[in-house]
């Protein structure tokens, strides 16, 4: 499986963007999807994530500006940022992870997909 993210790029502060993330080769339903970011020597933070059934859950700093949203076969995640800071600016990332059956007596396996990265610049 693997992760494909566009959307990234520069913005000026208060503008908006859409990131995008599709699994290729994949049509499986994803339990987890998630945006992370990674700002230069900071660590990777989360900041937002939508479970399979509609529960999503934001961090503080961008509740209320950024929606994260998933495709109808629930292989595909979206994230609309609005009202951009400079605070912003980091490669954000996709994953999906989860537990998937992995044979006929039921056994389940965990799975932890991550995109490549899109650069989200926020000028002043």
């Amino acid at each position: 499986v693997q992760l494909v993210e566009s959307g990234g790029g520069l913005v000026q502060a208060g503008g908006s963007l859409r990131l995008s993330c599709v699994a290729s080769g994949s049509t499986f339903s994803f339990d987890t999807m998630s945006w992370y970011r990674q700002a230069p020597g900071k660590q990777r933070e989360l900041v937002a994530t939508q479970e399979v059934g509609g529960v999503s859950n934001y961090a503080d700093s961008v509740q209320g500006r950024f929606t994260i949203s998933r495709g109808p076969a629930k292989n595909a995640v979206y994230l609309q940022m609005n009202s951009l800071n400079t605070e912003d600016t980091a490669v954000y990332y996709c994953n999906a992870a989860g537990t998937r059956v992995i044979n006929v007596e039921g056994a389940r396996a965990e799975y932890d997909h991550w995109g490549q990265g899109t650069q989200v610049t926020v000028s002043s």
